[in-house]
């Protein structure tokens, strides 16, 4: 998988965190936004959320902060990452250690809006590019999807 993945043209995923000096260049790649997934205190963070944020904000982006634990992401971090998502400027990058999570959550982003079922959003997925290899991951975004969460 590419390190970045281009979902639309107003969100790309990136597969891993973006270093401090990548950061520092988004802006002149054309990114108005970075929305960082990760937890505080992962392990192996070029930079905290707090520490990223600031780097956003002295490289002229928005930042937006959702903490979602990579082995529970909830329905109500997905809808409030696509409620603030609509109203941030774009293009978005969003991102957390691996990609999983933020494809994920990128991927539902786009399901709903096409109203793509919860089969159809996996088969986007890995037509992206993605291969999350994560039974449960693949099962929550159908049910978030599936079961109208």
């Amino acid at each position: 998988m590419a390190h970045r993945v281009r979902i639309n043209d107003g969100l790309s995923v990136d597969t891993g965190q973006p270093t401090r000096e990548e950061l520092e260049h988004l802006a002149g790649e054309g990114f108005k936004t970075v929305v960082n997934l990760r937890t505080a205190g992962e392990q192996n963070q070029p930079l905290s959320p707090e520490a990223e944020g600031e780097v956003a904000r002295k490289a002229s982006l928005d930042y937006l902060h959702i903490p979602v634990a990579s082995t529970d992401p909830r329905p109500e971090q997905v809808d409030q990452f696509r409620a603030k998502l609509s109203g941030l400027p774009g293009p978005v990058l969003v991102h957390c250690a691996s990609g999983k999570r933020s494809g994920a959550f990128a991927v539902l982003q786009i399901a709903r809006q096409e109203g793509l079922s919860g089969e159809a959003a996996l088969a986007r997925a890995k037509e992206l590019g993605f291969d999350w290899k994560s039974p449960a991951l693949e099962a929550f975004v159908v049910r978030y999807l599936d079961q109208g969460m």
